[in-house]
């Protein structure tokens, strides 16, 4: 019988890069499928203001993978499975791209790319505010999401500009719970998940520093 450790390692090494990314294209195949479908006079699941329907479904896939990849350090801590740690940037990196998806089809469908109409909407819009905000945030994030940039800014003030992915997650909840009519489910998930791994940060951050004061004081 394989050892499950040596498994495990294996599985990390060779499949989870291209099984994550089939699974973070996943939701861009439906929404294109569904438009394939809706230009085909077929069935489909956008109903009656299919752009509506694509642009929130991208704002929304935009939030759950960010939430997913500020979870994926918890379930490394709590697993003890190191090799996870290898698609986090990944998983980063998607979110910024359905969040430019979300943007560019309000954007381009809503706002006909209309940048006055765009700069109305941020000043007016409480939601939109929130979600302008989240979005340009992210921007360096991306940016600096490869190897060559870790380099260049040293590991210390990389990590220190991704912590604010916590800050860019609360606008981004903030902006789905304002977007929807009335108290709807969705939004309060998302909030009550982003309290859960913030609030696991703040507990990690704490014993990080209790232990080496104790360290300190041996």
């Amino acid at each position: 019988m394989p050892d499950r450790k040596a498994v495990l390692r294996s599985f990390g090494k060779h499949w989870l890069k291209p099984l994550v990314l089939i699974a973070l294209l996943l939701p861009f195949v439906w929404i294109a499928g569904q438009w394939i479908l809706l230009l085909l006079g077929r069935p489909n699941d956008l109903g009656f203001e299919p752009v509506a329907a694509t642009h929130h479904f991208l704002g929304q896939t935009a939030i759950r993978i960010l939430l997913i990849s500020l979870a994926i350090t918890p379930f490394r801590d709590l697993t003890k499975w190191a090799p996870i740690l290898r698609v986090r940037r990944r998983i980063g990196l998607a979110a910024f791209w359905y969040a430019l998806l979300h943007l560019l089809a309000y954007f381009g469908a809503d706002l006909f790319f209309s940048l006055p109409k765009l700069w109305e909407d941020v000043l007016e819009r409480t939601y939109i505010t929130f979600g302008m905000a989240a979005f340009v945030l992210l921007v360096p994030l991306a940016i600096t999401s490869f190897d060559f940039m870790i380099r260049k800014l040293g590991a210390m003030k990389w990590r220190r500009l991704h912590m604010a992915v916590y800050f860019i997650a609360a606008l981004a909840v903030t902006h789905h719970f304002f977007a929807e009519k009335g108290l709807q489910p969705g939004p309060l998930v998302h909030i009550g998940i982003l309290a859960i791994l913030l609030g696991y940060r703040i507990w990690k951050a704490f014993e990080t520093r209790q232990k080496r004061a104790q360290a300190s004081r041996a």
